[in-house]
């Protein structure tokens, strides 16, 4: 997972497998990222991301909460298909705020 501040919103980036194999690492650094950050959005890309059980999937709930509490907010972005379905299926796709790719996000925001 890296952390990048290539746009003015700073970005978690994810790759391979989100699993219980590795969630305590992944959930760490993405709770770290939520908290050290003076920006009021947190981006979580998606892009590289092929797998995401249920460990993934609280880790993301998690790193929600702990963004609420703070007032700030935790965008998600570029699921693959199957990721997707997860969200949906669990209904977490009307919690959580998912853009189609960061270029939404980036256009979204430059609106607000």
């Amino acid at each position: 997972m890296t952390l990048t501040q290539n746009t003015t919103i700073p970005t978690v980036e994810p790759s391979g497998a989100v699993s219980v194999a590795n969630v305590n690492e992944f959930e760490k650094e993405l709770n770290s990222a939520v908290s050290s950050e003076n920006n009021p959005i947190l981006v979580v890309d998606m892009t590289q991301v092929d797998f995401l059980d249920s460990a993934g999937l609280m880790a993301l709930v998690n790193g929600f909460r702990l963004a609420q509490s703070l007032g700030r907010r935790l965008i998600i972005c570029s699921l693959a298909p199957s990721v997707r379905m997860i969200f949906e299926l669990t209904q977490l796709d009307r919690v959580f705020e998912i853009f189609e790719s960061r270029d939404n996000l980036e256009l979204t925001m430059t609106r607000i």
